[in-house]
């Protein structure tokens, strides 16, 4: 194995433990670590992809499956994968699925977001939300996304970003460097999980290059919106439609 191989399998080992063990805890801290804003930033997606009815997704890293349940709502009919490589994420979301009957609209998969076990132009849409910052090799998993979904179909990254205005930008980072693991370990008796969450957001690229690194793979009509002064960001793009 060479020295990229394992940095990589002992980034995957680790963020596979942290998610195992902060998942019955998971959506009461999302809920608190954004303020309830990732609701309205869900919302705020879900509008720009404009889903119709029996349209088809993907979702990766689905966690405990709150945007694969909204896709399988709001297209009625079309079948939902919802991935993700967390066996007890995957067990939360479940149960969710099976409260709103929807266990014949929306499989569960458990995988990895870097080889995805699905053929190639398959899916409308292919999404990921707070994940991608946390995958060894984001170009790969968003690769892979735009391999799976169909000639015209939308890659969709939700994920936390990087404000660029002071001061809110310098209270934004002491918020997620000093505060947010002490409320990890208060209320999720975790401290070292929540701790790399500011770690993760750390080395990942801010919205611009984000949306460059989409154009980079050949993924067309681009759009990146920054959510919230800048600390979440929703981007877009299109596969290329060769036939249109």
């Amino acid at each position: 194995m060479s020295e990229r191989d394992a940095k990589t399998e002992n980034k995957y080992s680790h963020v596979q433990s942290v998610f195992e063990s902060i998942a019955p805890k998971y959506d009461v801290m999302n809920d608190i670590i954004s303020f309830r804003r990732h609701k309205a930033w869900r919302k705020f997606t879900m509008k720009k992809m404009a889903m119709k009815p029996g349209d088809t997704a993907v979702d990766l890293c689905c966690g405990t499956c709150d945007w694969t349940l909204s896709m399988a709502e709001a297209s009625g009919t079309g079948q939902m994968v919802g991935l993700d490589f967390s066996p007890n994420m995957l067990k939360v979301g479940m149960d969710k699925i099976k409260a709103r009957h929807l266990e014949d609209q929306i499989t569960l998969v458990q995988g990895d977001a870097m080889n995805l076990p699905f053929e190639d132009n398959r899916f409308d849409y292919a999404t990921i939300g707070f994940g991608l910052r946390n995958v060894p090799d984001l170009v790969q998993v968003l690769k892979e996304m735009q391999r799976v979904v169909k000639p015209g179909g939308m890659v969709v990254c939700l994920e936390v970003s990087k404000p660029t205005w002071q001061p809110f930008k310098g209270i934004y980072y002491s918020y997620f460097k000093y505060i947010l693991p002490g409320l990890g370990k208060v209320l999720a008796k975790r401290y070292e999980q929540y701790k790399w969450l500011p770690e993760s957001l750390a080395l990942f690229p801010g919205r611009e290059e984000l949306a460059s690194i989409f154009r980079s793979i050949g993924l067309q009509n681009v759009e990146a919106y920054p959510l919230t002064g800048g600390v979440a960001a929703l981007h877009i793009g299109i596969k290329e439609n060769r036939h249109v």
